[in-house]
């Protein structure tokens, strides 16, 4: 069930990037609220506002029922899902590149869930390990940001997309415990409790530093940086915080990390070989449109 979800929550995440991204792309400049009033009578972009509220769902849902550790590394099957997306819907040629990373990205996934057997944990972590985390991810995430206000273009991009990653790790914690709260205690317990709190204030940053990373500097640096570390990071607070663990034979706990390894390496490999253009074959309507020198970006966690 966990598995199932949070590649349904990777799949969502998908359709609403894209929807999003083709929907607007022919929307008034120069005033926001022109752009909104747009957007609002686009039935492809409400039904990607529809993917985007699915996705953020289901990603609660699979770590409710699931460990940290399984559910932030399967969300990296987004990458995939636009793929696929790329080809089927906008008619994009694809290398043959691109497929391999997706098929690499996909068997090292499979080997670090099946060998790793990421498992256990505890539904709310102690004050001390919560002080812990926070500590050392937060007080992280807010030295890279303030690393990043001077330096080359590609140095901001990494380290904005690095803080952006870390921050989006502990929303993904704080949405764990929120939803493990709702469905032990109740509505008035989530209010009540601080996490929730903490939630809002990652979601926010995590988004802000998102689109920090990909105004100041390439793509290239910071869609890798911020696909690869998001999981990495929580895989560290998942044994950290909620005391999740993985097998303590040798031999197939390296085989899980050379599969956690594989998947790193096929996901760098896919942002930088995927179709970089959004053009939109509409031939079925008999129409079509342009192609845009803007790029889509592949990859967003929380």
């Amino acid at each position: 069930m966990t598995v199932l979800l949070a590649l349904a929550s990777a799949m969502s995440n998908a359709v609403n990037l894209l929807t999003q991204r083709v929907s607007s792309r022919h929307g008034p400049s120069g005033s926001w609220w022109r752009l909104a009033k747009y957007l609002l009578r686009q039935s492809l972009w409400l039904l990607g506002l529809g993917a985007a509220i699915a996705a953020f769902v289901l990603q609660a849902l699979a770590l409710r029922h699931g460990q940290l550790s399984v559910v932030q590394p399967l969300l990296v099957t987004e990458l995939v899902f636009v793929l696929v997306l790329r080809r089927l819907w906008l008619r994009q040629p694809v290398r043959s590149a691109a497929w391999g990373a997706s098929a690499l990205t996909c068997a090292g996934l499979v080997v670090f869930l099946l060998a790793a057997e990421p498992r256990g944990g505890r539904p709310q972590p102690t004050g001390d390990a919560w002080a812990e985390v926070l500590g050392v991810f937060g007080g992280a995430a807010v030295v890279m940001v303030l690393l990043a206000a001077r330096g080359s273009p590609a140095r901001r991009a990494a380290l904005y997309a690095a803080s952006a990653a870390v921050t989006g790790a502990l929303s993904a914690t704080f949405i764990k415990t929120v939803v493990v709260t709702l469905s032990t205690d109740g509505v008035a317990q989530v209010v009540l409790r601080w996490p929730i709190c903490g939630l809002a204030v990652t979601g926010v940053a995590s988004a802000f530093l998102v689109q920090a990373a990909l105004h100041v500097g390439p793509l290239t640096v910071s869609q890798p940086i911020m696909v690869v570390l998001n999981p990495i990071v929580s895989i560290w607070i998942s044994v950290w915080l909620f005391a999740e663990f993985f097998t303590d034979n040798g031999l197939v706990l390296a085989a899980g990390a050379a599969g956690f390894a594989a998947l790193m390496v096929g996901v760098v490999t896919l942002t930088r070989t995927a179709p970089q253009q959004d053009s939109v074959d509409r031939g079925r309507r008999n129409s079509s449109l342009h192609q845009s020198g803007q790029r889509v970006e592949l990859g967003h966690h929380s």
